[in-house]
């Protein structure tokens, strides 16, 4: 049996299941501070006799395994959570192999696996609510380098219709800071469920998206595209994706069939659960290996 996190910045869900992407249990936690979300996180799993955990989480983390810090939140604006030794918590908790990645990489991870880019070597999912966080697969791995990615805050340009400062506390106006869920709220004084007949609202958002996944495609040349997370419950922002990406673009590089390009989850919302488990499978893969 395997045990993984999916750690958000509004929720941790912990599961046990199987490197089939089967979840036998799950549960939600209140992301609030890490002694008592940790507290609940812990004494989910201790029913279980897990082989190893997989952990996605909110970022930015340190994913360097040579690092002195490898397995921490680091950067956090979620200031509690600053410096959290999250992998250590779980190995001196359990001794059991541990993965570790962010939770968009985990979801991924969960959706070339076994959703919409299942059979391909090659994808980015890209999760637009509380924040927007962006992981990919590129030749059939999972992108890292001196870090992992951070493609929620690329810069955009500005929508000639926008005055709204920004939201990111780092940065203001990038791509997260103008299209994230809390962006949209406070530009339009409403949540975005309510603002659901407003055109100009989902006009402006679908803008902002294409030209994030203008860059992705650029430089990462992607063989699939998902879109995940609360704001892309909202299906109408499609559309606006739809025409304004090849706008964009301009016939520079040639671009699939979009509606079968750019999609929502295969998993709906268990792609990162899913990835999690994956990740334990990894790790337990890896330390079988070494011995």
């Amino acid at each position: 049996m395997l045990g993984a996190i999916e750690a958000g910045g509004t929720k941790f869900v912990c599961a046990v299941g199987d490197e089939s992407g089967k979840i036998t249990e799950r549960i939600q936690i209140p992301t609030t501070v890490p002694e008592e979300t940790m507290e609940s996180v812990i004494q989910f799993f201790k029913q279980y006799s897990v082989q190893a955990i997989g952990i996605g989480s909110f970022g930015p983390i340190d994913v360097n395994t040579e690092s002195p810090t490898y397995g921490n939140i680091t950067s956090t604006p979620k200031l509690a959570w600053k410096d959290f030794p999250f992998v250590q918590t779980i190995k001196e908790t359990f001794s059991v192999p541990v993965g570790f990645n962010t939770d968009v990489n985990a979801a991924a991870l969960g959706e070339a696996t076994f959703g919409a880019a299942k059979g391909l070597d090659s994808c980015v999912y890209i999760t637009v609510g509380t924040g927007i966080g962006a992981g990919a697969i590129v030749q059939g791995n999972l992108l890292q380098g001196l870090s992992h990615p951070e493609m929620g805050h690329i810069l955009v340009r500005r929508h000639p219709n926008d005055s709204y400062e920004g939201k990111c506390p780092y940065h203001h106006d990038c791509f997260e800071g103008l299209a994230a869920g809390p962006a949209i709220e406070e530009r339009w004084g409403q949540k975005g469920k309510d603002l659901v007949e407003r055109e100009e609202v989902w006009e402006m958002e679908g803008y902002y998206i294409a030209q994030a996944l203008m860059q992705y495609i650029l430089i990462l040349s992607p063989k699939k595209i998902i879109l995940g997370g609360g704001v892309m419950n909202q299906k109408q922002v499609f559309s606006y994706i739809y025409k304004f990406l090849p706008e964009l673009v301009n016939q520079y590089v040639s671009l699939p069939e979009l509606s079968g390009y750019i999609v929502s989850p295969g998993l709906g919302d268990d792609a990162g659960i899913t990835g999690s488990l994956l990740l334990a499978y990894q790790a337990l893969q890896n330390e079988k290996s070494y011995k």
